[in-house]
């Protein structure tokens, strides 16, 4: 289909701030990137509970259930894992402008792919998250198993052993899992977004 033939109603549509006037907050996107392992997706869990429990409208985009839905055409070859990031961004941002905050819980390792999902959210909406564990202690953790599969060849392209992970370099936050309990990971994080999501 031509794109001369999509002609998008938007301007037609009530606008974000509409619905962030409803559900009295601002909308922004989490992206919480990190090592297997590292306590992304818990954190997200736990952090969604904290913002309802304070009042907020938040949902997670996790990546084990966009890859068992949406994305479930995908593999993990570069261009899969890129397509895989672009659809999960072009969902956050949806999300974003329906007036809701976006926590999106998923690995994507490199600089490249993350900038990626900025550009299409748009660099004032998008906190970059680093959960930040070294490699050994979520190797350690492994709690599905998977660092042993790959270790054992039996998982190939795995981020951390035989595929890398570019560490963000400026994130808006930093999370040390190896340092922090839960508990206090969810609390700085839900203390760093407070003042930024609050009418």
């Amino acid at each position: 289909m031509a794109t001369n033939n999509i002609h998008p109603i938007f301007d037609r549509l009530l606008q974000r701030e509409d619905r962030e006037q409803l559900l009295k907050q601002r909308s922004k996107v989490l992206w919480l990137t990190g090592l297997s392992g590292s306590g992304k997706s818990t954190i997200a869990q736990q952090l969604e509970r904290r913002l309802y429990n304070e009042g907020f409208f938040a949902q997670v985009l996790d990546g084990d259930n966009i890859r068992s839905g949406i994305n479930s055409n995908l593999g993990f070859s570069q261009e899969d894992r890129t397509e895989n990031i672009r659809r999960i961004a072009e969902i956050a941002k949806l999300y974003l402008n329906s007036g809701i905050i976006t926590i999106n819980s998923f690995i994507s390792p490199t600089i490249d792919i993350r900038q990626m999902a900025k550009e299409i959210i748009g660099h004032e909406d998008f906190i970059e998250v680093y959960i930040n564990a070294p490699l050994e202690v979520c190797e350690a953790r492994d709690v599905k198993g998977l660092y042993q599969k790959a270790r054992a060849g039996e998982i190939k392209g795995f981020t951390g052993i035989d595929a890398p992970y570019e560490a963000p370099k400026a994130p808006a936050i930093e999370i040390r899992t190896d340092q922090l309990s839960l508990e206090a990971s969810v609390d700085h994080l839900f203390n760093y977004l407070h003042p930024i999501i609050s009418l």
